[in-house]
């Protein structure tokens, strides 16, 4: 079946001016397809990254923000939607008032911790707290009951976030470290604290412990590894040194079991609480509510943090504006309220039907490869089959929309107390699923978001509004081009069921082994290969991509390309062979699939950039998800005459071959 527009509607969609026309495709792929594009959208000040997904999601925000401004020059009625809207955005909008207001919004939470007095307050403070924690507390699908919510902890207490910050001695990362202590203490010194420097050093011995006993982001890829279910009973003789009878009172909830994510961490934050100087505790706890309320205080404390974060972390030479600021907080705070305004006046319902018939159409061809794969017994493709069959698909937006009539938004308060309820708000709305059925008609990305997800433990893919529109999606382009950028987006979601993480999970979200031995053997030595590939990659002198880290996105990259180009194929043969010939702007069909899938990650980043993604981002970086990722699919060198000449190619039996 055709997913095609008519033919007079139809137009290539590959933008020539994205291209650069000075480089040889075969030799470097990237800078052929997106060299243009990288000449066009050089990096302002305020980005450290700029790439397609970017100039969608500014365009996206531009669109928001247009909605906000005219709810937010209006008076509505307290407690509507238009109300809370626009005073979280007026009250974002006005730094005028947070300069005058100083550091005074955020002295109750000070006072709070500094009012503990003994180690036996500190399980229940932990618990009552919004604004410091040890570790994290959420509530999402049981792993092996994945119909029942369960509350789940994982690793948490150390603001650089990833555990590498803390312990690699290379010459950058120990000077990411030294800016950190610098920003620490001037952070501490514009909250009135007379011994800053101490602090600092304080937060900088008390993390590092946390981070050392954390998992790395290798082994937190590890569904198994990080599903440990206990009773509270249990808990209590894995860590005793936390009284966690009152921590969940605090918390103000009941339960009987829970899943503990990262044992070593919880018990080394444990251990802390017993040994460490009750007051330098309460520094670090004093350290995480001044630095989460940064943002929303003085211009001077938000610049200080985004010296440290933007500018020596990122490379980012100014902050964004204030008014992007702002819609990403309303965006942050009431999602799905400016969602349902925003699919109104930009989601056509044509592009969902299109959507749909192209998911379809993916489906068939994902289930071809599987039934066709050597190296997979029947018995092991039987269920792979039935847990592609049994995929939920999303796409635009959810069908209820969520409640905000119990969250406060007041603008005679001030803009931290505001985002402080929110912040409750939120925990109540997560927290009021704990013990109860899964929603599996619950959205986890808001519908203006440019991005899309598969959620293994309800084995579903969705697709935003936001991210339906060039150069993802265009209606009026032909089918090389949507099946080479969405449909690859597409059949990488379905791909990520089916990658190193994905293939733990059964059709209905639990994980449960569905494999054969030898099948899952054969599986692992082709994902290997991946792996290697990847960490041959050199992204900056001396630095190497991190193969293991980004291997699932790797495989589904991989996947969504063997799987989007099959469907394409099958898509075509419907057609008059002198439309599946067709050479327009230059370039044959298959060659424009490619081209529209290379121009999905045109980009231009900073050097700095490149270092923390390549610590903190599963994704490789944009150019090797193009240059690292073709050289592995027989259908580029075919539709490009790649020959063993060019310094991409790889030997038809070194190539990586899973799904």
């Amino acid at each position: 079946m055709t997913t095609a527009c008519t033919h007079k509607q139809q137009t290539t969609g590959i933008d020539l001016a994205n291209l650069d026309t000075t480089a040889i495709p075969q030799n470097d792929f990237y800078q052929f397809a997106c060299g243009g594009w990288m000449a066009n959208n050089p990096l302002t000040p305020e980005y450290s990254r700029f790439g397609s997904f970017d100039k969608l999601g500014l365009n996206n925000l531009e669109q928001v923000n247009g909605l906000i401004q005219g709810i937010a020059a209006k008076t509505h009625k307290q407690g509507s939607i238009e109300q809370k809207i626009g005073d979280i955005y007026n009250l974002a909008m006005d730094t005028a008032r947070r300069d005058r207001e100083g550091i005074e919004p955020v002295q109750a939470v000070l006072n709070e911790i500094n009012s503990i007095s003994s180690r036996e307050e500190l399980s229940a403070a932990l618990g009552k707290a919004m604004d410091y924690q040890l570790w994290a507390m959420y509530v999402d699908a049981d792993a092996m009951n994945s119909s029942m919510n369960i509350l789940n902890e994982y690793q948490a207490g150390f603001s650089l976030g990833e555990k590498e910050y803390y312990i690699d001695e290379d010459e950058h990362t120990r000077s990411i470290r030294a800016a950190y202590v610098a920003y620490a203490e001037k952070l501490f010194s514009l909250f009135g604290f007379a011994d800053a420097a101490e602090r600092a050093q304080t937060v900088l011995r008390l993390e590092t412990r946390l981070a050392k006993a954390a998992y790395s982001n290798v082994e937190l890829r590890d569904p198994q590894r990080n599903y440990n279910k206990m009773s509270v009973a249990e808990l209590q003789e894995l860590v005793p040194q936390v009284d966690w009878k009152a921590y969940f009172e605090a918390v103000g909830i009941t339960l009987d079991s829970l899943s503990i994510g990262q044992i070593p961490h919880l018990q080394e934050a444990g251990r802390m609480l017993a040994e460490e100087p009750l007051e330098d505790l309460k520094t670090l706890f004093a350290w995480q509510a001044i630095e989460g309320a940064s943002s929303y205080l003085t211009t001077e404390i938000y610049m200080t943090s985004f010296e440290f974060y933007g500018k020596v972390l990122s490379g980012t030479e100014e902050p964004r504006p204030l008014w992007k600021r702002a819609v990403s907080i309303v965006n942050g705070t009431l999602g799905e309220a400016v969602g349902q305004m925003y699919v109104k006046k930009y989601f056509p319902e044509e592009n969902k039907a299109r959507m749909l018939a192209l998911v379809h159409n993916l489906q068939k061809a994902l289930g071809i490869r599987i039934e066709n794969l050597a190296w997979m017994s029947d018995e092991t493709k039987a269920k792979a089959l039935e847990k592609l069959n049994a995929m939920t698909i999303k796409i635009g937006y959810p069908d209820t929309w969520r409640d905000y009539s119990k969250l406060d938004i007041n603008a005679e308060d001030t803009y931290y107390a505001n985002l402080q309820r929110a912040a409750k708000f939120e925990q109540e709305y997560s927290l009021s699923f704990l013990g109860k059925p899964v929603d599996k008609a619950k959205w986890y990305m808001t519908p203006q978001t440019v991005n899309a997800y598969y959620n293994p433990s309800s084995n579903e893919i969705c697709f935003p509004a936001g991210i339906l529109q060039y150069p993802f999606f265009d209606m009026s382009a032909d089918d090389a081009f949507n099946y080479g950028a969405i449909g690859v987006v597409i059949g990488h979601e379905m791909t990520h069921g089916f990658d190193d993480q994905g293939c733990q999970f059964d059709k209905d979200g639990n994980m449960l082994n569905w494999w054969t031995a030898e099948d899952k053997a054969a599986f692992d030595a082709r994902t290997k290969v991946m792996e290697e590939a990847f960490n041959r990659i050199e992204v900056a002198p001396g630095v190497h991509a991190n193969g293991a880290f980004t291997l699932g996105e790797n495989i589904a990259d991989h996947g969504g390309l063997q799987v989007s180009y099959l469907a394409f194929c099958l898509n075509e043969e419907s057609k008059p062979e002198a439309e599946r010939l067709q050479t327009r702007d230059g370039f044959t069909p298959a060659q424009r699939f490619f081209l529209a899938y290379a121009n999905v990650w045109a980009g231009n980043i900073r050097p700095e950039e490149i270092l923390q993604r390549t610590k903190s981002d599963p994704h490789s970086l944009g150019r090797w998800r193009v240059n690292g990722a073709l050289p592995q699919i027989n259908a580029w060198y075919e539709a490009w005459n790649v020959t063993e000449e060019s310094p991409m190619y790889i030997k038809p039996e070194d190539r990586v071959s899973i799904w």
